[in-house]
């Protein structure tokens, strides 16, 4: 999420110095070599319009609206299965350094984890009940 003012880049190049905070690292990996390669550099800088054209960025918001739409999001990640989105940002993160079997083989073996919680027997039966789901973190 983004502010409509930001302005987003590593301009870290134009001192002489390399990005850092692993930006070559994972920005080619959120935006693609050849944009990443272009910002890192070049040093140029984008707006917030063009950050969420590229995908770096997944919304926009007035300033004064960043705090309350981030909150949100929270909110509605806490109301989910803690187990299921413990596992869900792990196979994320832990996926996008495998190859894409690795991955693969590693969301299913997370599925299988998930899939013998009572959270998961909660919440497949609220979605046939179609009820709220009330998870435990079990």
């Amino acid at each position: 999420m983004s502010s409509n003012q930001a302005i987003l880049g590593h301009p870290e190049v134009r001192i002489g110095a390399i990005a850092g905070f692993g930006g070559t690292t994972r920005l080619p990996r959120l935006i693609g070599k050849g944009r990443a390669a272009e910002l890192l550099l070049t040093g140029n800088v984008i707006g917030a319009e063009e950050a969420y054209r590229i995908g770096l960025v997944n919304r926009i918001v007035a300033p004064d609206k960043l705090l309350v739409e981030a909150e949100a999001i929270v909110q509605e990640i806490l109301c989910q299965a803690p187990i299921s989105v413990k596992l869900t940002w792990e196979a994320i993160h832990r996926g996008s350094n495998l190859t894409l079997e690795e991955s693969a083989l590693l969301g299913a073996d997370y599925f299988g984890l998930v899939a013998s919680t009572d959270d998961f027997r909660e919440g497949t039966k609220s979605f046939v009940e179609k009820t709220k789901p009330s998870f435990t973190g079990r």
